[in-house]
């Protein structure tokens, strides 16, 4: 295990697993620059530790991620980390889920993360042992009914990460992937309190081919909300990607374990299909 020195960036660092993480790496010894969205989140994040520093950094904004990497420059102290955590989660049947809606998906969860990546490589590039960590999902390997947008997301960042991890090899900058279950963090409700505003955008049909559907999703994410596991625990798995001396290219945490995944993922799609059917319309 490498001594945690220099600076770590965390974007989405304003709850969740991105908070969990700020006093984690603090406390082991890093500089946390944690990107926030708010002068309020700030201020916030500024108080859990005096190692963070706190960044305005909305992923989707050019400005400001030239604004940050200019801050961590000027700061002094060395980059050696990116935690690529901001993230949202769209739901809904894809059959009527406005094009917008998808692509907003897609502009924080892959196009901001890869955005934050190529600004801060020439940075980690002067590390001797630089990790760039991207946050995937189960859902990055197995995709649910109604979770299309995001799951689709997930799977691009695993495709990125991987085709990252082969290309900067050679530099000495190690990719890794987390992969978190259920996780106890307010992107649950967040997702809860949209289906409603994304139903009434839906042509009338939409309701009537799919809202019993979509009510039964809603029920199976309070479940598994309450179920997840504690953020802190995701953030124990960064700490261990960051600090490792052979960092593996995939930390799995939480539910449902590893070996689960790995077997749903083999199965044949029909038994896969029913499985996860079953799953959500039991409640």
């Amino acid at each position: 295990m490498k001594s945690a020195a220099g600076g770590v960036l965390v974007t989405g660092a304003s709850t969740g697993i991105g908070y969990a993480c700020v006093p984690a790496l603090a406390n082991a010894g890093y500089v946390v620059f944690a990107g926030v969205r708010s002068e309020s989140d700030a201020q916030r994040v500024s108080e859990l530790h005096a190692n963070v520093r706190p960044l305005l950094l909305d992923v989707t904004v050019p400005e400001q991620v030239a604004e940050a990497t200019k801050a961590i420059r000027a700061s002094g102290v060395q980059l050696c980390g990116l935690v690529n955590n901001a993230g949202i989660a769209v739901a809904g049947p894809l059959e009527y889920l406005p094009l917008e809606d998808l692509r907003r998906q897609f502009e924080i969860n892959v196009f901001g993360a890869l955005a934050v990546t190529q600004a801060m490589l020439p940075l980690l590039r002067q590390s001797q042992d630089a990790r760039v960590i991207f946050m995937s999902s189960v859902s990055g390997q197995i995709a649910p009914p109604f979770v299309g947008p995001y799951a689709s997301s997930k799977f691009a960042l695993e495709a990125m990460a991987d085709a990252l991890r082969m290309e900067l090899r050679a530099f000495g900058i190690r990719v890794v992937v987390v992969q978190p279950g259920n996780v106890r963090t307010p992107i649950w409700q967040k997702g809860r309190d949209a289906k409603d505003a994304l139903i009434a955008r839906m042509p009338q049909e939409a309701a009537t081919h799919y809202a019993h559907a979509v009510d039964a999703l809603a029920r199976v994410t309070e479940r598994e909300e309450r179920t997840g596991i504690a953020p802190g625990l995701v953030a124990e798995a960064v700490l261990r990607a960051l600090t490792a001396a052979h960092p593996k290219a995939r930390y799995p945490v939480g539910n449902p374990p590893a070996w689960q995944r790995r077997l749903a993922s083999l199965l044949p799609e029909r038994v896969r299909d029913r499985l996860i059917l079953r799953t959500i319309t039991r409640d």
